[in-house]
C-alpha cells in the first residue's frame, strides 16, 4: 500500500475530537490556524495539507505534494 493510501485507510478509521487526539497517532502533523493540519507523508517526502471540521469528522484535502512544491505555496490560505 502506499503512504498515502495508507493514511487514507487510518483516517476513515479515525474519529478526531480534537488535534490533540491526530497528536497522538501522527506525531510529526503540524497544525496551522482555521483546523489546518500538515501531515508527513512518506517518510517527509511528501505533504498533505487538510482542513478538519471536528463536530461533524470530515476531513477536507487542501493540498497533496511534494516538500519542494508545499514550500511554494502558502499552507494557511490554500
Amino acid at each position: 500500500m502506499n503512504p498515502l493510501a495508507g493514511w487514507y485507510a487510518e483516517t476513515m478509521k479515525a474519529s478526531w475530537q480534537s488535534s490533540q487526539d491526530i497528536k497522538t497517532q501522527y506525531k510529526t502533523a503540524s497544525f496551522l490556524r482555521d483546523n489546518r493540519v500538515v501531515f508527513n507523508i512518506g517518510g517527509n517526502k511528501y505533504r498533505l495539507i487538510v482542513k478538519i471540521n471536528y463536530p461533524y469528522s470530515t476531513v477536507y484535502v487542501r493540498f497533496v505534494g511534494t516538500h519542494a512544491q508545499y514550500d511554494k505555496i502558502n499552507a494557511e490560505e490554500i
